[in-house]
């Protein structure tokens, strides 16, 4: 997990907003939600990179209000070209238009992780989110992974409604807490941005069939 300390504006051109700037992804027939793993190639795209982190903050900064001090951001444009660069950014695309994305990785190698799922918010309700979890499930499950997993920011001592939305819609998908874990153990590096006391939920979805599946409605996509 990366929270980034705020930092003087020194990029040449502004990032923009989540839905300011367009690029074709992926485009197929109109209409249709396109979901795929970048090319590693796909890091040296600049503007790619800074699209995307527009989006991710855009829709964290509002996802985690509260949590965190003012100014501090989700990502960076290097560091989500470095996660391009290592096959971990998958985009969702509609018409040519960027829509969503998500990080996910291999980890404790029986288990992928997952990280960073963001929806554009003029397409939320549109499947966004659940097209970009049933891949990133489906990859893990076609590489042998035991499990799937995610670490949920959650405030210690008060209920944060988006929060409570997620930690909803991700129990309706399948995952269970496994541990909690606090923030400034796990990653004491962003403990002085916190604006609050936040816990990890630590979530877990088994990926070797097991019987009756969970039903999958489409809901906020920030972890």
């Amino acid at each position: 997990m990366t929270v980034n300390p705020p930092t003087p504006t020194t990029d040449p051109e502004p990032l923009g907003t989540a839905t300011s700037q367009r690029r074709g992804i992926g485009d197929q027939s109109p209409g249709a939600l396109v979901v795929r793993l970048l090319e590693p190639a796909a890091a040296d795209d600049g503007g790619l990179a800074a699209q995307l982190t527009s989006l991710i903050n855009d829709v964290y900064l509002d996802a985690e209000s509260g949590l965190w001090r003012p100014g501090a951001t989700r990502t960076t444009a290097s560091e989500v070209a470095e996660l391009i660069r290592a096959g971990q950014m998958v985009v969702a695309s509609r018409d040519g238009e960027v829509v969503g994305s998500v990080r996910v990785r291999d980890v404790a190698g029986d288990a992928s992780e997952f990280g960073m799922l963001a929806a554009a918010p003029a397409h939320r309700g549109a499947g966004v989110g659940r097209a970009l979890l049933d891949f990133v499930e489906r990859r893990g499950r076609g590489r042998g992974r035991r499990a799937i997993r995610l670490e949920l920011l959650v405030p210690r001592t008060w209920p944060h409604p988006g929060k409570e939305f997620l930690s909803a819609w991700y129990g309706r998908r399948g995952y269970r807490i496994v541990r909690t874990e606090r923030l400034e153990s796990a990653y004491p590096h962003l403990a002085p941005l916190l604006a609050t006391p936040c816990d990890l939920q630590i979530r877990e979805k088994p990926l070797r069939r097991t019987g009756v599946p969970h039903p999958e409605p489409d809901g906020g996509p920030a972890d």
